[in-house]
């Protein structure tokens, strides 16, 4: 029975209202004097608040996702292994040592509307675990498939990635869910207004409980470092992604959102798109999430290279293309989503989803994820190149299907920079 299975939040549930009801049943017979009836209502309160807790934190867990299975919980967890698995024409890779591996469904099952029927027609959605081979982590996603990528006259050819990244401490059950993300790109894809896109859902901490803010913590986790680096090695080492820099995206929604800006404009070599729903633009320690620049000398230069629109300002500005989103009304980072569109200049480029109204919510998300996945499906490219001696997938042939139509390439990246060096030179004009 896995953690975040429907089944385990039925059985607690049922348990705490089973130890209500024999409280409330058995109350009268321990209301007399003595150790023994004492003891008793004690031990009624304790097992009844128990259950009720318990209840409680399986619920919270299995919508928010801080630990996706029991060996996580209980700290049972393998370490990343030193080998990487050749890719796999279609699926995920199931090798001995894979850095993408099978998972159980993680909440996939509880997910309405996801791609039904053969793959080649509809798609597939594949609920894995992605192995940090530098960052040591092992965080849960789910991997969503266009009917492209199982097709034959598509056999050869790599496809786009977008990263979608959920708010903490919501999991990626909430970008399935609550957001419809693989719905939504499905729906997009099937319409002709998105070109066939591979689609990763993950969380934005690769610490849970703790808020890790994509962020490599001196002495701690490495989650820039998961998210630049092993995250894509994972991908390309199990599916046809692309392997230029063109060809991948980051979008979320609150601080996914803010990941999503700081992935791309840190590291253009690896995201050269970012849109980010309800995002903030600096990153912040507080209880969720500890020191996260440490301290010292360098720990005022790590925080002020994590200040998006203070990079704008002092540091070179990398080729990449942006949206956000937000609300005149109802969020609170509107004002710091205007000065930031105000920092833009070229190389780079900017777009923008302004409500009139709308609270930092699945409500308000909900509006802005179609066209923000539009967007973004417009500056990936794709084709973009082929895979040697691939073979296609055994099956039936789809070689009447219509071919999408390519956009123009991104630009490529600027070259790379020290992103810890607040002493960078001066922007060029």
């Amino acid at each position: 029975m896995g953690l975040t299975s429907r089944a385990l939040e039925c059985m607690t549930v049922l348990i705490a209202v089973v130890c209500v009801g024999l409280t409330v049943w058995g109350w009268p017979r321990l209301a007399r004097r003595g150790t023994r009836s004492v003891l008793g209502r004690l031990a009624a309160i304790g097992v009844t608040q128990t259950a009720i807790l318990t209840a409680c934190a399986v619920m919270v867990n299995a919508d928010f996702e801080f630990y996706g299975s029991w060996d996580e919980l209980l700290g049972d967890v393998p370490t990343a292994p030193a080998q990487i698995a050749g890719a796999a024409g279609s699926g995920v890779a199931v090798a001995q040592g894979a850095l993408v591996q099978p998972a159980g469904p993680q909440g996939l099952d509880r997910v309405k509307g996801l791609p039904a029927g053969p793959p080649e027609r509809a798609g597939k959605v594949e609920s894995v675990r992605i192995v940090g081979r530098r960052s040591h982590a092992l965080n849960p996603a789910f991997v969503y498939l266009p009917p492209q990528y199982f097709q034959r006259q598509f056999h050869r050819q790599r496809f786009p990635v977008i990263v979608a990244i959920s708010g903490y401490p919501g999991g990626i059950m909430n970008l399935a869910q609550f957001l419809q993300v693989p719905q939504t790109a499905a729906r997009l894809q099937g319409a002709g207004r998105m070109q066939p896109t591979i689609v990763v859902m993950v969380r934005p901490t690769i610490a849970p409980p703790r808020d890790t803010e994509c962020v490599d913590v001196p002495g701690g986790p490495k989650a820039e470092t998961f998210f630049t680096k092993d995250l894509p090695d994972a991908l390309k080492s199990a599916y046809r992604v692309g392997h230029d820099p063109s060809a991948w995206g980051a979008l979320g929604y609150s601080s996914g959102g803010s990941c999503a800006l700081q992935l791309t404009l840190r590291n253009p070599r690896t995201y050269t798109s970012a849109a980010a729903l309800s995002a903030d633009y600096a990153i912040k320690d507080d209880l969720t999430t500890g020191s996260l620049f440490g301290s010292g000398p360098r720990a005022r230069q790590r925080r002020q290279s994590h200040d998006l629109i203070w990079r704008l300002g002092h540091l070179p500005v990398p080729r990449v293309s942006v949206l956000v989103a937000s609300s005149r009304e109802g969020e609170k980072d509107y004002p710091d989503t205007m000065r930031f569109l105000d920092a833009v200049r070229p190389p780079m480029t900017s777009a923008r989803i302004i409500l009139p109204r709308g609270s930092h919510h699945f409500t308000t998300w909900l509006r802005e994820i179609e066209p923000a996945m539009e967007w973004m499906g417009k500056q990936l490219t794709f084709p973009q190149d082929t895979t040697p001696g691939a073979r296609p997938k055994p099956g039936p042939s789809t070689a009447g299907s219509p071919s999408p139509s390519a956009p123009e390439p991104a630009a490529s990246a600027v070259a790379g920079e020290d992103e810890d060096d607040a002493k960078a030179p001066a922007p060029r004009p």
